[in-house]
């Protein structure tokens, strides 16, 4: 008959032995096993894919495609890229997503409320209505959106070589277009709570270049629904302090990277830096990748999503 003593002594000689096989296991007893997600879900925004000019990747059911083969989470839309918006076509991309094992996270959209001009901004408004109503058809929990800029630029390409500082219209300031802004996404607001749609405004120039700007139209709204989109590589100078700045209202986080070079300009991010940001903030949320580099995406897109996932980890 086996003794209660030799029982309890086998068990102890059993759990020296497994340590000895691992170390890290310790001495009292085996770590727990878990299933737990090690990092934040990584998606891709389907501009990673066409950048505006790669016709073969312009499709939104190819970019899922593409993410799902890549071992992406989620997929990130940019609207400018769709070319239907009928109920028929969202339902299709609804379904396609969902059989290729991946959520629809964020449309990215584009508004502009620079303008002096009420009916201007109006319209604006309406778009990005109509932005929200869509999103929540899709079953999208948060749009991108920004201010819009001054459009006193010859072109993108020219904002981009003054570093995204943009004059105002002549007679105005940016201080004149501070409440045009925040009265305007106020009136898109009550869709947006409706339709459980967060607004997340991006740091993506206009109003928003700036961590200031950004926080002084998110705290003047005051709302759960209207919080910020970071992305990682549009504060262009000493990007840390201001990413920290605005950490505690982030929603969702679009993460830059550049291989083969940036098609306007490239940072050298260090992501384990901005990583530990995201950790001491508790950010749990999305990460999309936003690759905007001149190698091909086919190659780029899936180097980036291993560093990502290698990087922000808890």
């Amino acid at each position: 008959m086996i003794t209660r003593r030799a029982l309890l002594g086998s068990a102890v000689a059993g759990c020296g032995a497994l340590s000895l096989l691992n170390p890290a296991l310790g001495a009292e007893a085996a770590e727990k096993p878990s299933g737990a997600r090690l990092g934040n879900p990584m998606a891709v925004s389907t501009y990673s894919f066409w950048q505006f000019t790669r016709e073969e990747n312009a499709s939104i059911e190819r970019c899922i495609d593409l993410a799902a083969e890549m071992g992406f989470d989620s997929v990130e839309i940019l609207e400018r890229q769709m070319t239907r918006k009928d109920p028929a076509y969202l339902a299709g991309l609804k379904r396609r997503a969902f059989t290729q094992g991946l959520s629809l996270c964020s449309i990215s959209t584009h508004q502009a409320f620079l303008r002096p001009d009420p009916e201007f901004r109006a319209r604006n408004v309406e778009l990005t209505i109509a932005s929200v109503e869509m999103a929540y058809s899709l079953g999208i929990p948060v749009i991108r959106v920004n201010t819009g800029t001054w459009g006193t630029s010859r072109n993108f390409n020219h904002l981009m070589e003054n570093r995204g500082i943009e004059e105002p219209i002549e007679g105005y300031t940016d201080e004149d277009a501070f409440p045009w802004v925040i009265e305007a996404f106020e009136k898109v607001l009550p869709t947006a709570e409706k339709c459980g749609v967060i607004l997340g405004l991006e740091n993506h120039w206009g109003l928003g270049r700036t961590p200031e700007g950004l926080l002084r139209i998110v705290n003047a709204i005051d709302s759960p629904w209207f919080q910020i989109t970071l992305d990682t590589g549009n504060f262009l100078e000493d990007p840390y302090d201001k990413i920290e700045m605005v950490m505690p209202k982030t929603a969702f986080v679009q993460a830059k990277t550049y291989y083969g070079g940036g098609l306007w300009y490239t940072l050298d991010l260090d992501n384990a830096r901005i990583a530990d940001i995201f950790r001491r903030h508790n950010y749990r949320g999305f990460i999309s990748l936003e690759f905007e580099g001149r190698e091909l995406p086919e190659t780029a897109v899936p180097k980036s999503l291993a560093m990502l996932r290698n990087t922000f980890v808890f």
